[in-house]
């Protein structure tokens, strides 16, 4: 078994990511788009052998907003803070009665404190969180929330291991 001071060379802090689009506008052309194409496909009928089908220029025009969509994707990585950083923060921000935290300044200070990349200032989320819906916002403090509370384990892949069972069977 490892000494501690094997252990110590070869621990790393817990990291975290999350991706968000942020073409909210994107977003919602694919969402009127394909409303169009709903609704065409219940009504549309070709009034010649030449007609062409309008779903195929609507498709096109979905696939090349999802792929503006996909260019505007951002990853936001997270690194554990240290327990001493941690327990600052929290002093920091304090909560009411009952409550471990400020609920308004807690979660854009640790998003500020654990962002790595890209790394912010908590101002500047403030100010990417007036862009940021509801949900965004959610997905970027659970990121840096969890990646400094929850505990490290092997995550299981049921996609990889489908994979592993093929080739273990290929054998």
């Amino acid at each position: 078994m490892p000494d501690i001071t094997e252990i110590l060379k070869r621990a790393r802090p817990r990291e975290r990511s999350v991706t968000l689009c942020l073409a909210g506008d994107e977003a919602a052309e694919v969402e009127r788009l394909e409303r169009q194409l709903s609704d065409l496909s219940d009504s549309w009928q070709p009034d010649s052998l030449g007609a062409k089908d309008p779903a195929e220029a609507l498709t096109k025009r979905i696939k090349a907003a999802r792929d503006r969509m996909r260019k505007s994707e951002v990853e936001f990585r997270f690194r554990a803070l240290g327990e001493k950083v941690w327990s600052d923060l929290l002093a920091a921000h304090p909560g009411g009665k009952g409550q471990s935290f400020d609920p308004n300044t807690f979660p854009k200070a640790l998003i500020s404190a654990a962002a790595i990349e890209p790394a912010m200032t908590p101002d500047q989320v403030a100010e990417l969180f007036e862009v940021l819906n509801e949900g965004q916002r959610q997905d970027l403090w659970q990121a840096a929330f969890e990646v400094n509370t929850e505990a490290t384990s092997i995550p299981f892949s049921v996609s990889a291991s489908g994979i592993f069972n093929s080739l273990s069977e290929g054998k």
